[in-house]
């Protein structure tokens, strides 16, 4: 995932490095949570179920081996390619240390950020309503401002 370049700061200048570390050295190139292997292709169903390339075998979002899907489910099927990223365990980019480091691939890395996520829409929303009060008047959704 690309650091926002207003936090480019807060990374240490060996980030690349320690990054391939974490997920190829340490990992072994495969999500330490649900176990999908960076940079294949798989096929992925909804709620996270996936096929290991190799193995054939389908595994849930955890990466515990399921039954197969039936054929009204992989209908449903799409493919999906895994790329790694490592992902700070307490959401500070300025902790480091390897033990607070994971390889997580892109879904595992948005559900461990999913309540940062959550924030920044809610922060986004609320600055296009401050941006619609200060040059609009006062915001009313999908009203026009009283005069026109």
């Amino acid at each position: 995932m690309p650091i926002r370049p207003e936090l480019k700061p807060l990374y240490p200048s060996n980030w690349p490095e320690l990054s391939r570390q974490v997920r190829f050295e340490r990992a072994g190139g495969v999500c330490q949570r649900c176990g999908r292997p960076h940079g294949h292709y798989l096929q992925v169903l909804p709620g996270g179920r996936w096929k290991h390339p190799h193995t054939g075998h389908w595994f849930n979002g955890r990466g515990r081996r399921i039954s197969p899907p039936d054929l009204l489910e992989l209908l449903q099927a799409r493919q999906t390619k895994v790329s790694l990223a490592a992902a700070h365990l307490n959401h500070d980019p300025t902790s480091n240390r390897l033990r607070n480091l994971r390889a997580l691939c892109q879904r595992c890395h948005l559900l461990h950020d999913r309540m940062y996520h959550l924030a920044q829409r809610r922060l986004t929303l609320r600055r296009r309503l401050a941006l619609g009060d200060l040059f609009e008047g006062l915001y009313r959704a999908g009203v026009p401002p009283l005069g026109l």
